[in-house]
């Protein structure tokens, strides 16, 4: 009798299957175990010392983790991806396509935020008296976003720090914008330069994003621990309070964020690349549930990769591509909290701002988008240069911080779901070697 054996692929495919529902579970069990101290060991000293002794450092440690490799991931995916192209009209036809989608794309985002905030107007709903308090309560946190928005660089300034002048100072300081355009020229030089020598450098730099990939996989299987970990913090820490006292805004937020994820991405999937959402949606929960528990677009990275690859089967190249300048590029949900939330805090403090200065805030929210570090929080010092830009105080960022971990979690799940539909977009009108994808 002959022993039947699942192909690899059948193989690797459970093994996600799997990874995914112990994430599930680490997820759901944190969140429970969290609020279950919140509300039944309320002051409890254990409950500090678990925060600040174990779940707190394991989460940061599986972070620093992936921090540790994103780089180095994320420099060689893009240089091989460059390289890849073949020639240089490739490599504009899919740049052009990319560019376009995200400025598109972005605007819609920002469009729809600004209109739910004006009609909605969850900031004249807030207690005064309980939002001197929050404020008063998040006064250091805010100082320290609004010293990090002082010192960020803006207008002609940020434009030439892209350029590096020095690669290896661009890593060291986690200047991912620096390190990509480094990472896009390299590429377009290796793409024409076709020598010996090259050839053997691009295989080597991909055994660099192999190795690389390797890695990754093995630290993610700790994914289960550390999302456990991330939601007890969470869930310990703040219960459903402050979701409760800001629920006007953090509704607006979600509102925005899920017309975008459950509207416009679809409608872009049909529409633009003849794709079933409901297929897609289902082929993307390992990265939804990554992006949801990291708050990092950048994080996610490997796990985006992965997913493109293995489950939407789209071409290697064009994905990453796509998802390696996406995690910095396309973050629609980003552009849309920074857009909710001023508006938020300018009718809060009685700003009335006008059409001018509005426009000015969806186009810089939509900059803000494409630039923002892809890290827990990245956004907040945009938020602030953005608030002093219209005369409303930064210090009023204070306001948000109680709720921003969740709402950053929200809205990087939109980030990383919104990269995989670019890079599904893009590749539906690429010639590429096709790979069926899974119905």
């Amino acid at each position: 009798m002959t022993e039947t054996k699942a192909p690899p692929g059948g193989e690797e495919e459970a093994r996600a299957k799997q990874l995914q529902w112990r994430m599930l579970f680490g997820f759901v069990g944190g969140l429970i175990a969290g609020l279950a101290a919140h509300y039944g060991a309320a002051g409890a000293g254990w409950v500090d010392s678990a925060t600040t002794y174990v779940t707190g450092p394991i989460g940061q440690i599986f972070l620093r983790l992936l921090f540790m490799l994103v780089i180095p991931l994320l420099v060689s995916a893009l240089i091989v991806g460059v390289a890849e192209m073949g020639e240089m009209r490739a490599l504009k036809s899919v740049g052009i396509r990319t560019l376009l989608y995200t400025v598109v794309v972005s605007s819609i985002a920002v469009a729809i935020s600004l209109l739910l905030v004006n009609l909605i107007q969850p900031g004249a709903g807030v207690d005064p008296a309980l939002a001197r308090n929050l404020i008063a309560e998040g006064a250091e946190g805010a100082r320290a976003i609004t010293d990090r928005a002082g010192e960020a660089k803006s207008g002609m300034d940020a434009l030439v720090a892209i350029v590096p002048s020095n690669f290896i100072g661009a890593m060291s300081e986690n200047d991912v914008l620096a390190v990509m355009f480094f990472a896009l020229f390299f590429g377009i030089g290796l793409m024409l330069v076709r020598t010996p020598q090259t050839a053997a450098l691009k295989t080597a730099i991909e055994g660099v994003f192999e190795v690389s990939m390797k890695l990754i996989g093995l630290v993610i299987r700790l994914a289960p621990i550390a999302i456990f970990c991330f939601m007890f913090n969470l869930a310990a820490q703040f219960g459903w309070d402050l979701m409760v006292r800001l629920s006007a805004y953090v509704g607006v937020v979600l509102l925005a964020l899920g017309l975008q994820m459950f509207i416009v991405f679809p409608v872009m999937l049909r529409l633009l690349a003849n794709k079933s959402p409901t297929a897609f949606f289902r082929q993307t929960q390992e990265a939804f549930v990554m992006a949801f528990a990291t708050s990092s677009s950048n994080a996610t990275l490997p796990t985006a990769l992965r997913v493109a690859h293995d489950r939407l089967r789209l071409p290697d190249r064009v994905a990453r591509f796509v998802l390696t300048l996406g995690a910095t590029a396309n973050q629609n949900g980003t552009a849309m909290f920074e857009g909710v939330t001023v508006i938020f805090l300018a009718q809060f403090f009685g700003i009335d701002l006008t059409l001018q200065q509005q426009l000015m805030v969806m186009l810089v929210c939509i900059l803000g988008g494409i630039g923002t570090a892809g890290v827990p929080a990245g956004s907040l010092p945009v938020i602030a240069l953005i608030l002093a830009s219209v005369g409303v105080p930064p210090e009023g960022i204070g306001l948000v911080l109680g709720v921003d971990r969740f709402l950053d979690m929200c809205r990087t799940t939109l980030n990383v779901i919104g990269d995989l539909v670019a890079a599904t977009v893009v590749s539906a009108g690429t010639k590429d070697e096709a790979r069926p994808s899974p119905a």
